[in-house]
């Protein structure tokens, strides 16, 4: 058995980023954007009101008066140059009219007529947003990155329609064994409904790629090859099942007569211990246990970090972060230890659940977490501070 580093490591050298393609401004979010995109304009393009209010052509002390020459609004300058003792009505987002050096805001202001009187001091650069003060023209987002709503915002505003991003990630995903059928069927004595796919399929698309679920393959060789024969085209091939060392366990076996160039097999951790990893013809194979949380924790540890190196972005483990044991548990074992725990205190408190047996989803539906046991690590008392990786 390697290390979950070692095997995470083996993995990532399996991985070539994917190709790049071209979309819509509008079909961004979500995507690994891969080519700088300059931004084409400089925002504010003026100095501009950040306030409702009044440009001054010069600073003024409370009981100082002004003219008002005319208005300013978004998208209507005042044409005019306005000098001391002058003003012009103006308001957010308008451009600073010619000679103003300050802008006094509505609630500080007096108006009769064409005149104001400031009732407070208005200081030279007060409540102005300066050109280029959010960002200049040929300044762009760093790469690569995975675009937010946020970030699609930023684009618009620099004048960006159509984005260079990574090719979204296919993903075939292969439940395996004679005990499964697919969610409405009729489960005979024998058998049980397959659950891990669903999961699986739903971390891949939130990590940005398109899964692709096959059929339940059986426990023969011929089904696992018919099976395998429709992941031709994907990008990576996510076998669950079968990859351990029973009678039926035949997954290793059928992807070594079809080329299987494989990696590793097994790991020093808990949940996940048969886990396989190694490159199918032109695709990544990784071959996750058959037990429900097994396979998730695997899918958290292994296959969200290689879809994220397959789209470019840097190769790095799932993250995680300090919190506070807020029980005491007892020793890790010859094994890493990935416990389905839960977060309190805002994040800063992790307490594992009692139960942690590998087929419990009901357990795994109520972690927010897990906590981070290093193999060999010894007990550990409530306050002791651990690592977690938040679900």
């Amino acid at each position: 058995m390697i290390t979950v580093e070692e095997a995470l490591a083996r993995c990532f050298a399996l991985v070539t980023p994917l190709e790049t393609e071209t979309v819509a401004l509008r079909h961004g979010a979500g995507r690994v954007l891969r080519q700088a995109a300059p931004a084409r304009l400089t925002q504010p393009p003026f100095d501009a009101s950040a306030m409702d209010g009044y440009a001054l052509g010069a600073a003024g002390q409370p009981g100082d008066r002004f003219a008002v020459l005319g208005e300013a609004g978004a998208g209507h300058a005042f044409a005019g140059r306005i000098g001391t003792g002058q003003a012009v009505r103006i308001f957010t987002g308008a451009p600073l009219p010619e000679g103003a050096v300050t802008i006094a805001i509505q609630e500080d202001v007096m108006a009769e007529g064409a005149t104001i009187t400031l009732r407070a001091s208005s200081a030279t650069g007060d409540n102005i947003r300066p050109r280029g003060q959010d960002f200049a023209e040929g300044v762009s987002l760093p790469v690569p990155r995975r675009l937010s709503a946020n970030d699609l915002a930023l684009l618009a505003a620099m004048n960006i329609a159509e984005l260079t991003v990574s090719r979204r990630p296919t993903v075939a995903l292969m439940a395996t064994g004679d005990e499964l059928v697919m969610p409405s069927e009729a489960p005979g004595p024998d058998q049980i409904v397959a659950s891990n796919i669903f999961a699986l399929a739903a971390m891949v698309e939130a990590a940005g790629g398109t899964p692709r679920i096959l059929p339940i393959a059986r426990d023969n060789e011929d089904s696992l090859r018919t099976v395998f024969g429709l992941a031709e085209g994907a990008d990576m091939v996510v076998t669950v099942g079968g990859a351990s060392v029973g009678d039926h366990d035949l997954v290793g076996k059928v992807a070594g007569d079809l080329g299987l160039e494989r990696a590793f097999w097994k790991i020093a951790m808990r949940p996940g211990k048969p886990l396989m990893a190694g490159r199918l013809g032109g695709a990544v194979m990784l071959g996750l246990p058959g037990n429900p949380v097994s396979a998730i924790v695997c899918g958290h540890l292994f296959l969200v970090p290689m879809l994220r190196a397959l789209q470019g972005l840097p190769a790095r483990p799932a993250e995680t972060r300090p919190a506070r044991l807020g029980a005491d548990t007892g020793p890790a074992g010859p094994r890493a230890h990935y416990m389905r725990a839960r977060l309190s205190d805002g994040g800063t408190t992790v307490t594992p659940f009692d139960r942690q047996d590998s087929a419990l989803l009901a357990i795994l539906s109520e972690a927010d977490a897990l906590l981070v046991r290093p193999m060999g690590d010894g007990p550990r008392k409530a306050g002791d501070m651990v690592e977690v990786i938040a679900l």
